[in-house]
């Protein structure tokens, strides 16, 4: 199945989970630590109905706290993605709201692995295609592509038992994003 098409068919914890793991990967270009978005996928794992989504209101309020940066001008177009993932996260963790912001993370993340890829043709135009596989992309692209295929897999065939799985997979996804984002600011310097 497509990415888009997983996504189409997530449920309100699978959406929340790949929108999270998009924007968990994407952390270096925040200045986040790898512990910034834990109490979020605290929440996923909550199956309390209510509480779980006031716990996520307050979890996303304190990360943004946390992680809010400077104004975004002047800043690449790949941290500027990153933070939009951030400020477009719904205060709740249900609804269509959760999957719009789950479709648009998955594009901005394969964006930015295109922008930070060294391989990469980074124009606008060169949207990474959601609806096939990983042929003929660059590396870095076709390794995110996998990522949040897996994520959506693990969670659609697992429930919340998926989310440990799913967390690794992102936390891999960011030590590679991180090892890019310290090998291109060697090069800026």
């Amino acid at each position: 199945m497509s990415l888009v098409e997983l996504i189409a068919r997530a449920d309100a914890r699978g959406l929340a989970a790949s929108g999270l793991a998009c924007l968990d990967r994407c952390v270096p270009l925040l200045d986040g630590d790898d512990e910034a978005l834990r109490p979020l996928w605290a929440t996923l794992a909550d199956d309390t109905g209510d509480e779980a989504g006031r716990d996520w209101a307050e979890c996303l309020a304190q990360v943004r706290d946390k992680l809010a940066g400077p104004d975004a001008t002047g800043e690449d177009e790949a941290v500027v993605l990153a933070r939009r993932m951030l400020e477009a996260a719904p205060a709740e963790c249900s609804g269509p709201a959760m999957r719009t912001w789950a479709d648009a993370c998955s594009v901005a993340s394969l964006r930015i692995h295109r922008l930070l890829d060294p391989a990469a043709d980074a124009t606008p135009e060169a949207d990474v295609p959601r609806a096939g596989g990983t042929e003929g992309l660059p590396p870095l692209v076709a390794a995110e592509l996998r990522r949040q295929t897996g994520v959506l897999e693990l969670l659609a065939e697992r429930g919340a038992a998926g989310l440990r799985p799913a967390l690794e997979i992102s936390t891999d996804g960011r030590r590679v994003l991180r090892a890019v984002v310290s090998r291109r600011a060697r090069g800026r310097g």
